[in-house]
């Protein structure tokens, strides 16, 4: 594959523009993902509703257009005669709102994404085939194609999983410190919608993950929701079993009249405990994990090392008895 690449300049180019593009695209999504944290912090830090500088929607003026792009083009595409509704919407978007994706359309443009890459991995791969000369065999091009439409068609589902089991990842591990600053702020008096929007206004920096969820609580309860349908909507977008106990802990606890103090105070307790064991278990993983570049690497270096003099020795003592000069 290098040897084509160096040895063709079209092949070469393609791969160039294909090195840009992903790098703007990563560019550009980080770019992006940092102005979306800014406005969440702005909005949970209690800024002005009429500030010209943010949007009243919550979201940058920049990240409302692409959303507006990207749902223009669904929209032209399934009025085309093309559906994208998923069979299983309602599984799709809980996996999508927990990777952070929580647009209407978001299951749709995930269709169409998976759509594209099994379609245009292989069309792009074969194409580089064709600039680069090459003349495989019908078997052997039939296999490239089919792995590289594999990929396409997987691969979307895999980033999706990897950003969930991030965002899951960081909520879980800020979740111990907001339990505690929620029981200083019930103890102190505060109703649960005024402790919530206090933990997420102190949390902006230091864990503006779970930040958001709890802006969006806050959100939905002055709208008019139910503490109930609340908290649970909250467990659905975080995705993580940890939130779904919580949530379901303060239900229970509000309808059964108990102390919400109280169950908060076991529930912090607990979940610092689940922590330190979690960083327990990674520390005794660290050996086994260092044994495998050890043995690899540095055992047969330190094998070498050990052995090499004698076998110098060995070969000198033994080469002139086996040639005869020792004679």
């Amino acid at each position: 594959m290098l040897e084509i690449i160096s040895d063709n300049a079209a092949v070469r180019l393609a791969f160039l523009i294909l090195l840009f593009l992903i790098a703007a695209a990563g560019a550009y999504a980080a770019m992006n993902s940092g102005e979306l944290r800014q406005v969440a912090r702005r909005r949970l830090a209690g800024a002005e509703p009429n500030d010209p500088a943010e949007p009243r929607s919550g979201g940058s003026l920049r990240s409302q257009s692409v959303e507006g792009r990207w749902l223009r083009l669904v929209n032209a595409i399934e009025k085309s005669g093309l559906p994208l509704t998923d069979t299983k919407d309602d599984k799709l978007r809980q996996k999508l709102a927990a990777a952070g994706f929580l647009a209407p359309h978001a299951p749709r443009v995930f269709t169409l994404v998976r759509l594209v890459l099994v379609i245009g991995l292989p069309l792009l791969l074969l194409g580089l085939i064709w600039l680069a000369g090459g003349r495989p065999s019908l078997l052997s091009l039939y296999f490239i194609l089919v792995c590289a439409a594999t990929l396409g068609l997987y691969a979307p589902r895999l980033v999706v999983r990897i950003r969930a089991d991030r965002r899951r990842r960081a909520i879980v591990n800020a979740f111990p410190d907001a339990l505690d600053l929620l029981l200083v702020c019930v103890e102190a008096g505060l109703g649960l919608e005024a402790a919530f929007a206090r933990v997420g206004m102190e949390m902006t920096s230091s864990h503006p993950l779970l930040a958001e969820q709890f802006g969006s609580v806050v959100l939905e309860l002055r709208a008019g929701r139910s503490r109930e349908d609340a908290l649970r909507r909250m467990a659905e977008r975080a995705g993580a079993d940890e939130i779904r106990s919580f949530a379901t802990l303060l239900i229970q606890s509000t309808k059964l009249g108990s102390s919400i103090a109280q169950t908060l105070r076991v529930y912090a307790s607990e979940m610092r405990e689940k922590r330190r064991m979690r960083a327990e278990e990674k520390a005794h993983r660290l050996p086994v994990l260092l044994s495998i570049p050890l043995v690899a690497c540095m055992l047969p270096v330190m094998i070498g090392v050990l052995m090499l003099p004698a076998a110098i020795r060995v070969i000198r003592s033994l080469l002139p008895a086996m040639t005869g000069g020792g004679n």
